[in-house]
């Protein structure tokens, strides 16, 4: 996988040396540590991280599924190294129109690229905290380039994954969902 050759390339270039021999010993299984990899806190702290502390809104989670609404926006980041999966942030227009208008400081009538963007950094952002929570992950496990998907009707499916968290949360009218699926762990 490109992640991992460009984790080797950057601890090799690191070393004096320039040898590998560091991320052996970095490559503790993270298997051991699925206790605090799939804790639901790590996902409820890096919302709450993202939103409350980086865009100024207040989000609690809740249990009822949103209502749906046609048009949906959805972003994936994915995670590449020690754990190989995915961050999914979803919600409805009327979510993804809010959290762009309090992140750009400006009002958003219609999904844009703009808003597009922002839905995507919020769920890089958010991928990032998860991660950081986690000091193998942190170290060890790579981010892609948010893909935006917009539209009606559809649903991502993800393939017998190994462990997903799976949270809603409402900002005031509006709510979104966030999910941690992980296919693999080393």
């Amino acid at each position: 996988m490109l992640l991992n050759g460009v984790r080797r390339a950057a601890i090799a270039q690191a070393r004096p040396d320039g040898g590998c021999e560091k991320e052996s010993a970095m490559a503790v299984s993270l298997r051991a540590r699925m206790d605090l990899v799939s804790d639901p806190r790590n996902l409820d702290a890096s919302v709450e991280e993202v939103f409350q502390l980086m865009i100024g809104l207040a989000c609690r989670r809740v249990s009822e599924a949103p209502e749906r609404e046609p048009d949906s926006v959805t972003a994936v980041v994915g995670f590449g190294g020690l754990l190989s999966g995915a961050c999914v942030f979803s919600s409805g227009s009327a979510a993804a129109l809010n959290i762009a208008g309090h992140m750009a400081g400006m009002k958003f009538s219609e999904i844009d690229d703009t808003v597009k963007d922002a839905v995507g950094e919020i769920c890089n952002m958010l991928a990032g905290a998860w991660k950081g929570k986690i000091p193998e992950l942190a170290a060890n496990c790579g981010l892609s380039v948010p893909a935006v998907i917009t539209g009606r009707d559809y649903r991502l499916h993800v393939q017998a994954p190994e462990f997903q968290l799976h949270h809603i949360y409402r900002c005031g009218d509006t709510a979104f969902e966030v999910t941690i699926v992980c296919d693999g762990v080393q």
